[in-house]
């Protein structure tokens, strides 16, 4: 969308830059706290699952908000009534917007673009594991997974870094115990630092 006035704002433009990242620039008056707000744009197969996945979401992440919800009326372009054309939401501080599209777009969502998780022990990397995969999640390799909804997170223990700071040789230790895991097991992790 070039850079242009349009009814929900003075100006705004939608543009991809030379890395292929997609960016929505955007006046606010309001002067947003966060200057830079992922946007999750559930297209294709997974088009009208918008307001599913923010309810999903915020199950799982306690500290979360659901801000301004704008749904698609009747008559307007390809998308059904009642799919989200606009959602705010804050999920542990971090602001989102998500919305629907049954446009013909030639993307998706991918592992090229992953949101962490910092976890400070096993039970909250059991904890967020298991939630974000439940319901049809497919878990990866090295704390990786997609939700149900195909959005890549990475599931990380605050000692992962600690313990790859140390001598290359311990680093490459605990590297080749973490490339064997799923879900990151900090016992494991400690008993390949240990050897």
């Amino acid at each position: 969308m070039p850079l242009d006035t349009y009814p929900f704002s003075d100006r705004y433009g939608w543009t991809e830059d030379k890395y292929g990242v997609s960016w929505q620039l955007m006046f606010d008056d309001d002067r947003p706290e966060q200057k830079i707000v992922p946007s999750l744009m559930f297209v294709g197969d997974q088009c009208g699952n918008a307001a599913e996945a923010i309810s999903f979401y915020t199950s799982i992440f306690s500290e979360s908000d659901v801000g301004e919800i704008t749904r698609y009326g009747p008559n307007e372009g390809p998308d059904e009534e009642g799919t989200v054309m606009f959602a705010d939401i804050t999920i542990e501080g971090q602001r989102f917007v998500t919305m629907d599209s049954a446009r013909e777009h030639d993307y998706g969502f991918s592992e090229a673009i992953s949101f962490i998780v910092d976890c400070q022990d096993q039970e909250e990397v059991d904890y967020f594991w298991d939630g974000l995969t439940e319901n049809g999640g497919v878990k990866g390799q090295c704390g990786w997974l997609e939700d149900p909804y195909g959005v890549s997170w990475q599931i990380v223990p605050a000692v992962l870094s600690d313990i790859l700071e140390e001598d290359a040789e311990t680093s490459a230790q605990v590297t080749e115990a973490l490339l064997q895991m799923e879900k990151i097991d900090i016992n494991g992790l400690r008993e390949a630092h240990a050897q």
